[in-house]
């Protein structure tokens, strides 16, 4: 309850003079784990995301119906308008196709691996000469067009095993089936951190920056699709905008995330 408390202060203090009236029904909030961005504990749902936005939503009144799925069906109940939130996402073209995009903090794709890679592979187009080289990823990750186009080519030659969450990811490098990940590494350490089988593990990731894939956007999408009427749209437009201007996520982030390397690939917006 401390930490609800903390975030609770931490968000309204920073946003003055916030009006929020009643919203016209439930929000619809399926959500995957991610990290410590989004938790999963005996069904309850938590973390960063969860509680910022719970926080906000409590004092006008507004109820928001967070449920857990697997981050592709999450993908796919938004681009078909049955989530009216799509949260956390990072920006990419084809979101932008099924809602409106509100930047909350900005973030790094990464290499990671439990063992040391190539000086030189710092790049996609690299890795693609690197036939050895093994990826895993989650299904329904999408860091932009670049992502996007690798995974075609690494199906294509054979070289690329899928995942359903960031711990499919561990077990999968520690059992020697990939060679590295492409992701925001905090969504690793994140879930690392919370299972006792892999926390000690954290400080044996290796990071590399990838070249294609430098800093972005990341935060939440209002669906255009679902539901929602336009003063809902409106009233969270307006809430959004507030909570990424006030710093809020930044500092839960920081909170939350212990490492000195967060920096790397975390940033306030």
């Amino acid at each position: 309850m401390r930490r609800l408390s903390w975030l609770a202060s931490l968000v309204l203090a920073g946003l003055p003079g916030l009006a929020w009236s009643h919203c016209s029904r439930v929000l619809e909030v399926p959500v995957a784990p991610i990290g410590l961005a989004v938790t999963a504990t005996d069904g309850k749902v938590g973390g960063i995301y969860p509680e910022l936005l719970r926080n906000l939503a409590e004092e006008p009144g507004c109820e928001m119906n967070f449920t857990l799925v697997p981050r592709a069906r999450q993908e796919y109940l938004f681009e078909n308008g049955q989530a009216d939130l799509l949260v956390p996402a990072r920006r990419s073209p084809r979101r932008d196709q099924s809602g409106e995009f509100i930047p909350l903090i900005k973030s790094r794709v990464m290499f990671v691996s439990l063992h040391a890679l190539p000086n030189e592979l710092h790049s996609i187009t690299e890795l693609l000469k690197r036939h050895e080289l093994r990826v895993v990823l989650v299904r329904g990750y999408d860091y932009g067009n670049a992502y996007l186009a690798l995974i075609k080519v690494l199906e294509a030659q054979g070289r690329l095993l899928w995942s359903t969450d960031p711990i499919s990811v561990i077990r999968s490098l520690e059992a020697d089936m990939a060679e590295l990940t492409i992701l925001t590494p905090t969504v690793l350490t994140g879930a690392m951190r919370a299972d006792s089988k892999y926390s000690a593990q954290v400080d044996q990731l290796h990071y590399q920056s990838v070249d294609e894939l430098p800093w972005g956007d990341s935060g939440v999408y209002i669906s255009k699709k679902s539901s929602l009427s336009e003063a809902d749209r409106q009233q969270l437009r307006q809430w959004l905008h507030h909570l990424g201007q006030s710093g809020a996520t930044w500092r839960a982030f920081q909170r939350y995330y212990p490492e000195q390397t967060l920096g790397q690939t975390i940033r306030p917006y």
